[in-house]
């Protein structure tokens, strides 16, 4: 089987260069691992800015198989074959109903792109699929928890997956940033991957055996099941989202509810959920990754943008008006001011830099003032190589950057996750 992957949402190339532990050396893109990047789509909407482009194309180079079009306006079929798909998508409304048209019809909600990988999925049948998104995809929406995620869980059971998944906070694991994101690993049935594993009990594959198990250590604290119906409830919870109990994705989307825990994974329409806790004592800090030389005097902060750090930073108790017009009293705490640089960084969100909350604030190493985080030190908090946006085209703005990285996935994580998905493959052989 070839190592071949298809990368969707495919943003500066995260994935990329996670499997391919890619470097970067006098602006020249080193790729050591020899995983085939045959397709790639990445399409900013509602902009003519398409910088997280600009800059896949100016590091892999300009190729007829590296698409900047909208996904939903691509014929699935043009897109090569491939062995792995991979992919970071947005959280939003899953939601299905029947044509009005058809009454056999089956619509999702226009504009979500959870669709377009399902239609890849449909025609293309990739044998192992690792996805990445925001860890409340497991309880969303709020009205109906886990809805959304049994209607993904039911799309890969139609089309013949199995499929595991884990919450991962990348700072548990010694990389440099307190980022928890949902990955989702599926494998189709037909693959000798699938024959090894479901003979496995259920919780010695979350625990010991699976890929998540194997590369992100967990706690074994837990009495092992002697088969897969005697999972203890403290422990897991268990469901089924078979055809017997859901006749199509529709009464899914209309009656499903289940409480998915931090861990878990679906076999033939099996589900078992659990809560897992990290077993790993590395620390990497932000004081270990933030430039150690002179940083450009425009980092650091005004007065002015000190006295608004200051204020928005601090804890609050304001009141406020409700859209009925009904008053009430808000409050929340404060945050490091200035940030530590004896721990990982916080989650970096798409407006770092900017005067917010958010932001990271620190104290510059040098002069002991402050200031906020570089670009490159935002590259290095996502384990990009250093200065991997820093590219002359006009769409690439200082702030572009930040937001880029705010966008992006902790390439640490992807890089395990590729090399062992590798070995994976070459078993199939």
């Amino acid at each position: 089987m070839d190592k071949t992957v298809v990368e969707l949402f495919a943003g500066v190339g995260g994935f990329r260069c996670g499997f391919n532990h890619v470097t970067l050396e006098n602006n020249q893109v080193n790729e050591e691992n020899n995983w085939n990047f045959v397709w790639a789509n990445q399409w900013e909407p509602s902009t003519k800015s398409q910088a997280a482009f600009d800059c896949y194309v100016k590091r892999f180079g300009k190729s007829s198989n590296n698409v900047n079009k909208d996904i939903a306006s691509i014929d699935k079929s043009i897109i090569p074959d491939h062995t792995v798909l991979v992919g970071g998508f947005p959280c939003q409304d899953y939601s299905v109903a029947r044509s009005l048209s058809n009454e056999q019809g089956i619509e999702g909600k226009k504009g979500v792109l959870w669709w377009q990988i399902a239609e890849v999925l449909k025609e293309k049948r990739p044998p192992f699929v690792l996805l990445e998104n925001v860890d409340r995809l497991l309880r969303s929406p709020s009205n109906r928890r886990g809805r959304d995620f049994g209607i993904m869980l039911r799309t890969f059971l139609d089309y013949g997956y199995s499929v595991e998944w884990r919450v991962i906070n990348a700072a548990e694991y010694g990389f440099p940033q307190k980022r928890r994101r949902v990955f989702i690993f599926a494998y189709h049935n037909s693959t000798k991957y699938y024959k090894k594993m479901k003979n496995c009990p259920y919780s010695d594959l979350i625990y010991e055996k699976g890929i998540f198990a194997k590369n992100f250590p967990i706690k074994q604290n837990y009495e092992k099941s002697l088969t897969n119906d005697k999972i203890i409830t403290d422990q897991g919870y268990k469901t089924r989202i078979t055809k017997d109990e859901f006749s199509d994705i529709v009464e899914v989307s209309d009656n499903f509810e289940f409480h998915f825990l931090n861990a878990g994974l679906m076999v033939e329409g099996n589900i078992y959920t659990f809560k897992t806790e990290s077993d790993c004592d590395k620390v990497t800090t932000l004081g270990e990754i933030i430039e150690k030389g002179p940083v450009d005097n425009k980092y650091f902060l005004s007065d002015e943008k000190l006295k608004k750090f200051e204020y928005l930073k601090g804890s609050k108790k304001l009141k406020r008006k409700g859209p009925n017009g009904a008053c009430y009293n808000y409050s929340e705490g404060a945050v490091a001011f200035p940030d530590y640089l004896d721990r990982p960084a916080r989650t970096m969100l798409t407006s770092e830099s900017t005067v917010n909350r958010s932001s990271h604030v620190i104290k510059d190493v040098q002069t002991g003032k402050y200031r906020i985080l570089t670009p490159l030190e935002a590259e290095r908090i996502q384990m990009f190589p250093d200065n991997w946006t820093n590219i002359p085209e006009k769409s690439m703005t200082e702030r572009r950057r930040y937001f880029l990285m705010g966008n992006a996935l902790v390439v640490g994580v992807v890089r395990r996750l590729g090399d062992y998905l590798g070995e994976i493959v070459s078993n199939e052989e």
